[in-house]
């Protein structure tokens, strides 16, 4: 038996996304989505980190692509087949690193 958490209702999912700024639901990846825009390379990058040292230590790591100062986050917990707590408990993280 797993410990990892089960795939969030879509009640439950739309709740928790009204806390969050900017996310959004792909239905179609099963995923929620974020484009971070930063000042600069350096500060895109610095978000990457504390973000990768987190996905690390919490093992649940995000798909993201980079360019220059900006970017775009998917979150998803594949073992679930959908989004949950892991990928709400992230994303809010990343804001804060955001900010």
């Amino acid at each position: 038996m797993s410990d990892r958490p089960s795939k969030m209702t879509e009640q439950d999912r739309s709740a928790a996304l009204t806390g969050l700024s900017g996310w959004t639901y792909d239905a179609d990846a099963k995923a929620i989505n974020k484009t971070f825009q930063f000042a600069d390379f350096s500060e895109a990058w610095a978000f990457m980190n504390r973000a990768a040292l987190l996905a690390e230590k919490m093992d649940h790591h995000p798909e993201w692509f980079n360019v220059y100062n900006r970017v775009e986050v998917k979150m998803t917990t594949h073992d679930a087949d959908g989004v949950t707590s892991l990928d709400i408990e992230m994303a809010t993280a990343m804001e804060k690193f955001a900010a």
